[in-house]
């Protein structure tokens, strides 16, 4: 559907200012987020990637697997983790039964800097949220679950 004006107004359609509403509001809360990390040493993608091994810890993940769980699609993925693993946030190994997956593991320092992020994220989270009461954030939740795991047409 066109974009058409009334009395002067352009009008957008509902779909269109959503989705814009969407992005904006992802923007938002993800910057306070990143500065939120950015003070930890942190981007958000390495902190996606720490949160997602520390969920399968002790068996780790092959570089695949962190890909499809990460939250925004990476395309480089493996520079992202080779950081990661020279800053002793991760491990990696290749595994003896398929030389072809590589298993990478939170460490030690890794949960530990995670441990560190855990309140703190989830106060802000909370700071974010605050003004909606939680009948209204669970129905959010429902519905941008439902436009997530929509079936393709």
């Amino acid at each position: 559907m066109k974009s058409r004006r009334k009395n002067g107004v352009l009008l957008v359609p509902l779909e269109d200012r959503l989705f814009v509403a969407l992005l904006k509001t992802a923007d938002t809360l993800g910057q306070e987020a990143e500065q939120l990390l950015k003070a930890a040493g942190l981007t958000g993608a390495q902190y996606n990637v720490l949160r997602i091994l520390r969920g399968t810890e002790p068996e780790g993940l092959a570089c695949r697997g962190i890909g499809d769980r990460m939250i925004s699609h990476d395309p480089d993925i493996t520079r992202l983790l080779d950081r990661m693993e020279k800053r002793g946030l991760i491990s990696r190994e290749r595994q003896t039964d398929d030389r072809r997956v590589v298993k990478t593991r939170i460490t030690a320092q890794g949960l530990r800097l995670l441990k560190t992020l855990d309140q703190p994220v989830h106060d802000l989270h909370k700071r974010q949220f605050r003004h909606l009461p939680a009948a209204r954030l669970k129905t959010l939740s429902e519905l941008l679950e439902e436009v997530r795991t929509r079936k393709p047409e």
